[in-house]
């Protein structure tokens, strides 16, 4: 039986009597799952606001974590509470491990902070979005009965998510291929909200980049490629697009973001290059204020794929090459990156990633501009820049009593 799917087209829920809304946000240990939660919570302190509503956010976390720098930069008060990271193995002798063990016997000391946490702040909703401590959290949510939202970033539910899918109010995930994966006892609740997007990131300019960045060499006529490996950048990624470099340069602009330890590198390798190719390329460690500039000058990105990136990439609708990191959890961005090339969405480098491979990749995006023009629609047709609306949607109607169960939205058969 396929599952049942709530609309989020609420109209936006309405925010119900004045007074303020309590929420306890948990998930983190990467910015896969920090940043999505932090964005959803900005879209629900602009919602209430405009309701003349106030916010109140607890953070629940792994202490000296990336959440709690987060929360702290955010002015968010935080709790830590225990956790239990799970090693994953495809041998399953050896998830039953020392270390898997021993972070197994702390999961019940997680969960009864959390429980303590939670009676104490007393939350109207808690939002969970992945990572092993929000295991401990949505566990507690669960006991006190306080409404639980559940949001999955990627194709595949991760194994945190995986465990309290069926214990959640709803379960709001980013992909429609997800809701076939999900565990039957939350396909009925399953909202497809898409994974919230920072939403300076729709609002760059391609000329204020060229300004910011000095890329007065660039050829304007010629397509500009964006390659990332991320903040810290991809060895495999520089080296790939290194050894092709010269190709590339006399078909394409070319700014890389190679990481701020790989720059010294990087620049021995293309100080030969000549003075025409040299003015169309800009190597730099880090891309900062100006990313959102940078993607709307880009035409094509080579990049990692895992969920932010693809987040941002489809809902700004851009030609991509996919180079998935071997090494992700659960093969996750292997994933990732197969459901848009199914769809036309994205070339996705599955297997070994060669120069040659590469090349092949870029070649039609670069060479053929309908192509590459088409590719970009059907990757704007995946994208959802509304998905933080449309998460604050979900959480809003967990927290009034709204919730998926309770038939208050349109329901669509699937």
């Amino acid at each position: 039986m396929g599952s049942r799917l709530v609309s989020t087209d609420f109209s936006r829920v309405p925010v119900g009597p004045a007074r303020d809304l309590r929420l306890i946000v948990t998930g983190g240990g990467t910015g896969g799952h920090t940043y999505p939660a932090l964005t959803a919570v900005r879209a629900l302190q602009s919602r209430l606001a405009a309701a003349g509503r106030m916010l109140e956010v607890l953070w629940v976390g792994k202490a000296d974590s990336l959440e709690e720098r987060v929360a702290a930069a955010e002015g968010i008060r935080f709790a830590s509470v225990a956790t239990g990271k799970i090693r994953r193995s495809s041998n399953p002798l050896k998830m039953v491990s020392p270390a898997n063990v021993k972070d197994m016997g702390r999961v019940p000391l997680g969960v009864l902070q959390a429980r303590r946490v939670l009676t104490g702040f007393r939350p109207d909703v808690v939002l969970a979005t992945g990572g092993y401590v929000a295991v401990p959290v949505g566990l507690a949510a669960r006991m006190t009965h306080c409404p639980l939202v559940v949001h999955e970033q990627t194709v595949r539910l991760g194994l945190a998510n995986r465990s309290l899918a069926g214990r959640a109010t709803c379960v709001a995930v980013s992909s429609d291929s997800t809701l076939e994966l999900l565990p039957e006892s939350a396909r009925a609740t399953a909202v497809v909200t898409g994974n919230p997007v920072r939403p300076e990131i729709l609002t760059g300019r391609a000329d204020q980049a060229v300004q910011a960045l000095g890329l007065h060499g660039f050829v304007r006529r010629l397509p500009t490629v964006y390659v990332t490996g991320g903040a810290q950048g991809s060895q495999q990624i520089n080296t790939l697009v290194r050894d092709i470099l010269p190709w590339l340069l006399q078909r394409a602009n070319v700014v890389h973001q190679c990481g701020p330890d790989n720059v010294t590198e990087l620049r021995q390798h293309t100080a030969a290059l000549p003075a025409d190719l040299a003015a169309r390329y800009l190597l730099t460690g880090y891309v900062g204020a100006e990313l959102p500039d940078v993607l709307a000058l880009a035409d094509v990105v080579i990049s990692r794929s895992g969920a932010g990136t693809i987040a941002e990439l489809t809902a700004l609708g851009k030609a991509a090459v996919f180079i998935p990191l071997a090494t992700s959890a659960g093969n996750e961005q292997a994933h990732n990156a197969r459901h848009l090339q199914e769809t036309g969405a994205a070339i996705a480098l599955l297997g070994e990633a060669t120069p040659d491979t590469l090349q092949a990749a870029v070649e039609p995006l670069i060479a053929d501009s309908h192509r590459r023009t088409a590719m970009a629609g059907r990757a704007r047709a995946a994208g959802r820049p509304d998905a933080a609306e449309r998460l604050v949607d979900v959480v809003l109607a967990a927290a009034t009593g709204r919730g998926t169960t309770r038939g208050a939205a349109r329901h669509r058969a699937r």
